[in-house]
Parts: C-alpha cells; sequence; structure tokens
C-alpha cells in the first residue's frame, strides 16, 4: 500500500503584548473573508534542520510585514484534505521581534489587526481549528507571563 503524499503547512500565532496578529484571508484563498493565522506552505526544503520554523518566519514575513524571533514554541498539528489534498498543519507561537503589518497581496490577505484573544476567538468569522490554535496559544503564553 502506497502512503499519501502531505502538503506540509505551518501557522503561527504571533503575539505581542497580549494581542495576536490575525489575518483576513483575501479573495484568492480558501473561506475569503475568514480569519486565519499567518503561515505558508514548506517549499523546496531539501535536507537541512529548523525547515518548519524557517518556513514559517519567511511566510510570517511576506504576509504581513511582520518579523518574529527565532524561538518558536510548538502548540499543536492536525491532518485534514483542501482540494482534495492531503495536508498536515503544524501550529507554533511566535514572538513579535519587529516591524509593522503590511499586505504584499491583497487576493491572499484583505486585512491585517492585532486583536486581543478573546475577541479573536469570539469573532464570527473564526473557524474552530484557529479558535483552538488561539486557546493552545494563550493558555500557553499565560503560562510564561513574562514571554510576551
Amino acid at each position: 500500500m502506497l502512503a499519501d503524499k502531505y502538503i506540509v503547512n505551518v501557522e503561527g500565532v504571533v503575539v505581542r503584548d497580549g494581542h495576536c496578529l490575525i489575518a483576513v484571508r483575501g479573495e484568492e484563498e480558501y473561506a475569503p473573508g475568514g480569519l486565519a493565522l499567518p503561515g505558508g506552505e514548506v517549499e523546496g526544503a531539501g535536507s537541512r534542520d529548523g525547515i518548519l520554523e524557517e518556513t514559517l518566519r519567511r511566510e510570517i514575513l511576506e504576509e504581513t510585514g511582520i518579523e518574529v524571533h527565532a524561538e518558536m514554541e510548538y502548540l499543536k498539528s492536525s491532518s485534514f484534505v483542501a482540494e482534495g489534498d492531503p495536508v498536515v498543519d503544524g501550529v507554533f507561537l511566535c514572538r513579535y521581534r519587529v516591524g509593522t503589518p503590511s499586505i504584499a497581496d491583497p487576493g491572499e490577505v484583505a486585512a491585517i489587526r492585532w486583536m486581543t484573544f478573546q475577541d479573536a476567538a469570539a469573532h464570527p468569522e473564526i473557524s474552530p481549528w484557529t479558535r483552538d490554535s488561539l486557546d493552545r496559544a494563550e493558555r500557553k503564553r499565560l503560562a510564561q507571563p513574562c514571554a510576551d
């Protein structure tokens, strides 16, 4: 039996001063108008360590103009099927380093917002899986109060 080949995706819950960075999906994306975490697919990995973190730092910067610290904390992984392709998704807690939110591709990201965890989790356009990621990130963040 042949194993499925998975797309590997990473997402980041970026925190700054008790707020999280939230993207509003653009018209060219799955579920346009929905709230999402910045991130993307691992591409051209070759053979090296830290590829998930490297990919996530690159994707966050490309999508939002925000740089995060190199150190990240694993939150969760899941698998699902998107547009017929099996996907493995990893979510990390990231800490803001520098930058001002900016949109490089409006078709991909329609807006970028710093939101409280509570406001983001209660928003009507947030998916249950993104809400779960935010809940996990907030619990981990509060367990390390000086880490913000």
